[in-house]
């Protein structure tokens, strides 16, 4: 698509310092895996275990062709307004103006929503990294030398925060990846140790089908494990050969298929082992003073704060690149970005200080992040880009067919996201809450009824002053 009318926007991409396809691979894997693996156990009790991966595999395939569509998209943009890059607002900005006239009309609102929607759930993720790692530090500090306020770790965490985010460029931030990403791997195979010991019979687990009533609970779950909109636009963006991203066999295909594999083995592992005791987060589980789990949640919450450069990225390249600096003559550019950087440390510290469980308002930025973004707006996109007369939507129309596919499939999950998380929200808030039980063998017990609650346990750190705290169950971030 690309090289089509004798114009080629690869070739006329110009970044400052790009990223090789190693690099890209390697942000890929760290801004996909994250907190959301540990509920993936849940997720197969929720579909059985074959149902699970099937759903998993069809989840997964969907969403990259999401991205691989919205990126192409993108590059045929670029194509037709002769620039070397257009940003997804930009792309939707003019593929709306190619549209049907009700699409023309809001083509330019179309762009200000897309980034507002992208830029306030990558600020949600950052303030959810904080509070996480604050909580999980904070659970082996109580365990060894005493109770302290949450909101102590929050700063601390925070302040902590300053210096990485700091680094301007993902080039640079690739170490920082490649370090996050050992960390999280060797942290979750530590805690496959405790999957392994005690493993019932595989026949007392749904093998097959789950819950039937629980399944749409398996896509919140999934979904939101599998993608990170935002940071996979950012690392295309940034590549020196972009073009090696997308393809059967590019980039994101490869980072996928690797995350997949190690998805499905820990959630049917974690499942086979836990079953129906399975917490919202299966480090829940396990032991909470043996030094083996706490290392492993030690390495996990590191993996996670190293990974905050990488999540703030794209707010910071939203309101810099798109806004304040779209010319690229802003005076003091670097000076006035890196207090950018630091403002927006605080900004979510402060916000992890005064509401630490925002899990609720987070699950409902993240349905409208996975639902809009990453298949309604694509699908959107393609359909106007192609609406002109001297284009066309393939044979038998079956681009504008599967395009209206993934429309009514993003509404499904919009609708779903949003009433989960109002009925979160009204939970959560309202004064009442899923409590937690402590069990005799020092795991520890919850729940497992409770419709998408994302943060179950981020407010145990702040109820229960006087007991170590459990991290929080980031389902769906």
């Amino acid at each position: 698509m690309a090289d089509k009318g004798g114009y080629n926007p690869y070739e006329n991409r110009i970044v400052a310092k790009p990223i090789s396809d190693f690099g890209a691979f390697i942000s890929l894997l760290k801004s996909v895996v994250g907190t959301g693996v540990l509920s993936l156990p849940l997720a197969f009790y929720y579909a059985g275990i074959i149902n699970g991966i099937v759903l998993l595999i069809l989840a997964s395939i969907m969403l990259v062709h999401g991205i691989q569509m919205l990126i192409i998209c993108m590059v045929e943009c670029s194509r037709r307004m002769q620039v070397g890059y257009t940003t997804y607002p930009q792309a939707m900005e003019y593929s709306f103006g190619q549209g049907p006239k009700c699409f023309r009309y809001c083509s330019k609102a179309g762009g200000y929503f897309c980034d507002g929607v992208l830029g306030a759930s990558q600020f949600g993720v950052c303030v959810v990294y904080i509070v996480f790692v604050s909580v999980n530090f904070k659970q082996l500090i109580d365990f060894y030398w005493g109770v302290a306020d949450i909101r102590i770790y929050v700063t601390a965490v925070g302040l902590l925060a300053i210096g990485p985010f700091l680094i301007r460029s993902l080039k640079y931030l690739i170490p920082f990846n490649i370090v996050a990403t050992i960390l999280i791997y060797t942290g979750f195979l530590m805690m496959m140790y405790y999957l392994f010991v005690g493993l019932p019979p595989i026949s007392e687990r749904n093998i097959v089908f789950g819950p039937t009533e629980k399944l749409p609970l398996f896509f919140g779950i999934a979904l939101f494990s599998v993608t990170s909109v935002g940071v996979m636009l950012a690392v295309e963006s940034q590549m020196a050969h972009p073009q090696h991203y997308l393809g059967w066999f590019g980039v994101i295909v490869w980072a996928i298929v690797i995350v997949l594999i190690s998805y499905i083995f820990f959630g049917i592992m974690g499942y086979w082992r836990y079953g129906d005791q399975t917490a919202d987060s299966v480090s829940l589980n396990i032991p909470t003073d043996e030094v083996i789990a706490q290392v492993s949640k030690a390495f996990i919450a590191m993996a996670i704060f190293l990974s905050y450069p990488l999540a703030g990225y794209v707010v910071i390249d939203i309101i810099m690149n798109h806004y304040w600096n779209k010319s690229g003559e802003l005076k003091h550019a670097v000076l006035k970005e890196l207090i950018l950087r630091v403002v927006m440390v605080i900004l979510t510290t402060i916000t992890g200080i005064l509401a630490p469980n925002l899990g609720p308002l987070l699950s409902l930025v993240g349905a409208l992040t996975i639902s809009l973004l990453n298949l309604v707006f694509p699908a959107l996109i393609e359909i106007c880009l192609f609406y002109p007369p001297e284009y066309n939507y393939g044979k038998l129309k079956w681009k504008l067919v599967k395009d209206i596919f993934y429309v009514i499939i993003g509404l499904v999950i919009l609708v779903q996201g949003t009433v989960f998380s109002i009925m979160n929200m009204v939970k959560e808030w309202g004064g009442k809450s899923e409590a937690t039980t402590g069990g005799t063998d020092g795991t520890t017990t919850v729940d497992t009824t409770t419709t998408g609650n994302i943060t179950t346990l981020l407010t145990t750190a702040i109820a229960a002053p006087n007991e170590p705290t459990q991290e929080p169950a980031l389902r769906f971030l």
